[in-house]
């Protein structure tokens, strides 16, 4: 598990956040579940900055996830909102990180923030 702090606003977000490397992992993401719980992210990590290899689909997901999407240099450069059953999500600006979690986490994030990502 690896910890996820917003150093801007000094407000952990979550210690149960699942790293997801593997392509296997990136493309079930949260498929097929119904709910999240309160704290439950996933941390996908790509190989370089991105636009392309930092969207998302969102066939098979049927509950709405709050996506935030990292520079190299883990600062909040998008996120939104993504919908169950659209096909894609890609941010404005090139990632090569980015979190999957409850809709809550939008609250706690804003585009420029700064986060840490403990146990990548």
């Amino acid at each position: 598990m690896a910890q996820v702090f917003n150093r801007t606003k000094n407000l952990k977000l979550t210690d149960k956040a699942r790293v997801c490397r593997a392509f296997g992992e990136k493309a079930r993401g949260f498929m097929f579940r119904r709910s999240l719980k309160p704290d439950e992210v996933l941390i996908f990590v790509n190989g370089k900055e991105s636009r392309w290899n930092s969207g998302i689909h969102m066939l098979f997901v049927f509950t709405p996830i709050a996506v935030v999407w990292l520079s190299k240099d883990k600062k909040v450069v998008d996120k939104t909102l993504a919908l169950p059953f659209r096909p894609w999500y890609f941010p404005s600006r090139p990632a090569q990180y980015f979190l999957e979690g409850p809709s809550s986490l939008l609250e706690k994030v804003e585009v420029g923030d700064e986060l840490e990502l403990e146990g990548l």
